[in-house]
């Protein structure tokens, strides 16, 4: 399997991202971080400099870019150290769905303004009674005379408060088998019966806009339902290899982030020579993030090949977060009592990565997935 390869154009694109993240972003996450919330117009300059959906046809705007962009593009925006502005999410999770299974209206109708960031997307599966079992929602779409009922509630949903479009994952009541249930649904905000919660207070990725979402009596045309009725269960789990590469490649990044800021702390500390334990410490997670940074290359060149690395994909999902949760845990403990207040950066990174094991599947889902296949299940 080829490695992956950059080229001046690929670099050309990191260097103009990380200039407008330095201009954009990063003079405002601490505000950004305070108010629970991104706005609206960072979204938009950054559509309009060509920073999003890069993947998506030129004839609607984009750039048709290979999935390197995507992985530049979440490098970049991780090294700011926040997670409020989740453009991978919409790029290269939500939007490939639009992209892959729309009709020519739809995509006419919504990707000009996915690439430009004047639509930002969410997507609804996640509800307060369902865990990773997709196929125990209880969000229901009832299509009768041409309309969709939709009714349920949704909860933890990235990007809920400003997404202008959500995909919602919700199943037909009269159908027996929940897999064939599932049906994809394009609901545009400020439609009736469709009502957004505030956003909570979470943990870490503070400058990130999850709410909930909530259907009641929804009523939306049978025309904005994303591909065929029942396939949304097949849909949503042929986008998970790229999904949870994503996700992976996030928590490399953040690995990265925390070991590169830690080692900088401590080559600073000239005053003092450093103990074995903290030299052999930063060893091993340097050793570590080489060894992932091996393996997410690897699959990053398979994927662009069209391989399933699914199995791969789903190793690399809990062992590349767990090492994201392990590093920042234990740059934390080295850096001692600089490790108390948000004055030090790394405090921030330990609060984000935490949820990282969680989404895309809990890492406990991806090593039941994992042990299925190596046991022939």
């Amino acid at each position: 399997m080829n490695t992956v390869v950059y080229t001046a154009e690929h670099n050309a694109f990191r260097e103009a991202l990380r200039r407008f993240c330095r201009q954009e972003v990063e003079p405002f996450i601490d505000q950004w971080e305070a108010d629970h919330m991104v706005p609206r117009d960072v979204w938009r300059k950054m559509g309009r400099a060509g920073f999003l959906c890069t993947a998506v046809s030129r004839e609607y705007g984009g750039r048709q870019a290979d999935f390197l962009y995507a992985v530049i593009a979440l490098e970049e925006i991780s090294r700011t150290n926040h997670y409020g502005l989740d453009a991978f999410l919409h790029s290269d999770i939500v939007v490939p769905y639009i992209d892959a299974y729309a009709t020519a209206k739809q995509k006419l109708r919504y990707l000009p303004g996915c690439i430009s960031g004047d639509i930002i997307t969410a997507i609804a599966m996640t509800e307060p009674d369902t865990g990773s079992d997709l196929s125990a929602i209880s969000t229901t779409a009832v299509e009768q005379d041409g309309q969709v009922v939709l009714n349920g509630t949704k909860t933890f949903i990235s990007n809920g408060v400003l997404c202008d479009l959500v995909i919602v994952a919700a199943k037909d009541p009269a159908m027996e088998n929940p897999y064939q249930s599932i049906s994809l649904y394009l609901v545009e905000d400020q439609t009736p019966g469709f009502r957004k919660g505030p956003p909570m207070e979470k943990l870490g990725v503070r400058s990130q806009d999850t709410n909930e979402l909530y259907f009641s009596d929804c009523v939306i045309p049978a025309s904005n339902r994303l591909g065929a009725a029942g396939a949304g269960f097949k849909m949503l789990m042929d986008k998970l290899q790229q999904e949870r590469l994503l996700v992976a490649i996030l928590g490399l990044s953040k690995a990265s982030y925390v070991y590169e800021w830690s080692l900088g702390f401590f080559t600073r500390k000239t005053e003092t020579r450093l103990t074995q334990s903290v030299q052999f410490a930063l060893v091993e997670m340097a050793t570590d993030i080489l060894i992932g940074q091996t393996f997410i290359d690897r699959l990053i060149a398979g994927h662009m090949a069209g391989h399933d690395v699914g199995l791969e994909t789903s190793m690399a999902k809990y062992w590349m977060t767990d090492l994201a949760n392990k590093v920042a845990n234990r740059c934390l403990d080295l850096v001692g009592e600089q490790g108390l207040t948000e004055a030090c950066p790394i405090v921030r990174t330990f609060r984000d990565v935490r949820v990282t094991p969680i989404f895309a599947g809990t890492n406990e889902i991806m090593k039941t997935i994992i042990a299925k296949k190596l046991m022939g299940g």
